[in-house]
């Protein structure tokens, strides 16, 4: 009998795994989950807004008003508690062991505190909305029916960050899967409980709608917990062990990370909310059509958060293990990935708008023949927009890694409030561009972001990895 040649006696050896194949596989391994659990949450919101509609004109704009403020305060919390995956990620790259565990407990425990701490501090502005929407001379209905609709939802607040810690510690951990399983159910029960609430039995109206966001948000986040505990290979983490204890030192870290991360956030938000102010003195067709495109961009924007989720992870543990050629291979592959969904992105834009415009306005509905070709018009702006959105998305991500925030926010903040809408308004009502003249704000100021972040990530990547040359191979084995 005959032996079968090996592979290397005819000449064809298989050849070695390339380690930037190895690092696109795992990229896309965690940055797929937790793309997914973008748009469960996401779809939260806009679940809220399909159930508000039902209610009237008048409710629909309550809730819209409610809720533009609400996510305009609970983005700089998330901001802050964000800070807990790249130091988490940091800590399993760098240590090893009960070590390693205890460094992971430790930065949880912090991160839940500050969200606790943060509900605190929000809370009593949240609900004295009526009053704040009055002085900003709101309808008095509207603003009446949007304070009642945020005292409900104002407690929504506490257990969503503690998901997003908890999200972000296992995404670290490199397990998104239980905040996945957690997002996906959350999202048709959401839809059931507001339902029931509104115009169920209960018939609670508009604040049925919170309702049932707070108590679906409070049993998602009791189901995560569950998991977790009971999640033998997270066991040895101990992530709930003496959470009443108030670690100052940890704290202050999480604070310092987060801080900068937090007024990024709200800096972009900001922007977007000026944004649809300016976009409605305009009209009514204008602003319908802005709403519809920054829906599209919206869907198509969670995409690169996530691949720049999952690039503050794999960048932080190369971090932490002083890998750097790792380090690199990371941020590289995850803006590569982030740049090319965008450009298909951008393609389906500009040649396919009204199938898109479609998904979000009823053609045959009242009014929608004039929005149509005013958002096709947008759609143009909003595609070179969306390849600079998801290339700073996933830049800010692979900086994080870092643990590199300050500057970026410095960047953020400039590029959006100092040339963003300073153009936009000179190009809207200078040039008589309208709501043409906003997006190409936006264009402009996006792109001086995202150039400038990707030009900062390219410089201290390279800075980590000269002064990592003379570190032995093995280090590099902590992925």
């Amino acid at each position: 009998m005959t032996s079968t040649p090996s592979l290397a006696a005819t000449g064809f050896e298989r050849p070695p795994a390339s380690p930037w194949w190895d690092e696109l596989r795992a990229t896309l391994k965690l940055s797929a989950p937790l793309v997914l659990i973008n748009l469960a949450q996401h779809g939260l919101v806009a679940s809220n807004a399909v159930l508000l509609g039902r209610l009237g004109a008048e409710p629909i704009a309550a809730g819209a008003l409610a809720t533009s403020l609400y996510l305009l305060l609970f983005i700089g919390g998330i901001g802050l508690t964000s800070s807990v995956a790249p130091l988490v990620a940091e800590s399993v790259g760098r240590s090893a062991g009960a070590e390693k565990a205890g460094e992971v407990r430790r930065t949880v425990r912090a991160g839940l505190w500050v969200g606790f701490l943060v509900t605190l501090a929000l809370m009593p502005v949240l609900w004295f909305t009526e009053e704040l929407l009055g002085l900003l001379h709101q309808e008095p209905a509207v603003a009446r029916d949007a304070g009642s609709y945020m005292r409900v939802l104002q407690w929504w607040m506490f257990p969503a960050l503690a998901f997003m810690v908890l999200k972000g510690a296992l995404a670290a951990l490199q397990r998104p899967g239980p905040p996945l399983g957690v997002s996906l159910v959350a999202l048709p029960l959401n839809l059931a409980f507001g339902a029931f609430f509104a115009f169920g039995p209960p018939d609670l109206g508009i604040v049925g709608v919170a309702l049932g966001t707070v108590l679906t948000e409070f049993l998602a986040l009791g189901a995560l917990v569950l998991v977790i505990r009971f999640d033998r290979g997270l066991h040895r983490h101990r992530m709930f062990a003496n959470l009443w204890r108030l670690d100052i030192e940890r704290l202050t870290r999480v604070v310092r990370v987060g801080l900068p991360m937090g007024v990024a956030g709200i800096a972009e938000a900001g922007l977007f909310e000026a944004a649809t102010v300016a976009m409605g003195t305009f009209g009514t067709v204008p602003l319908a059509a802005h709403a519809v495109t920054l829906q599209i961009a919206a869907t198509c924007f969670m995409v690169p958060n996530g691949i720049g989720q999952a690039a503050t992870v794999r960048v932080g543990r190369a971090y932490g293990a002083a890998d750097r050629a790792a380090l690199r291979r990371a941020g590289a592959v995850a803006l590569w990935l982030g740049f090319g969904f965008m450009v298909a992105c951008a393609l389906v834009q500009l040649l396919a708008p009204r199938i898109l415009i479609g998904l979000f306005l009823d053609a045959e509905a009242p009014g929608a023949a004039s929005v149509f070709p005013v958002a096709a018009g947008f759609l143009i702006f909003s595609a070179l927009f969306a390849i600079s959105d998801g290339v700073q998305s996933v830049a800010l991500g692979a900086l994080r890694g870092l643990q590199d925030t300050k500057v970026p926010m410095l960047i953020a903040v400039f590029g959006y409030w100092g040339i963003g809408v300073p153009l936009g308004a000179a190009l809207a009502w200078g040039a008589g561009m309208g709501g043409r003249g906003i997006w190409a704000g936006f264009c402009a100021g996006l792109l001086v972001v995202s150039v400038s972040l990707v030009v900062r990530w390219r410089r201290l990547s390279a800075a980590q990895a000269r002064g990592s040359g003379a570190q032995s191979g093995a280090k590099r084995n902590h992925a």
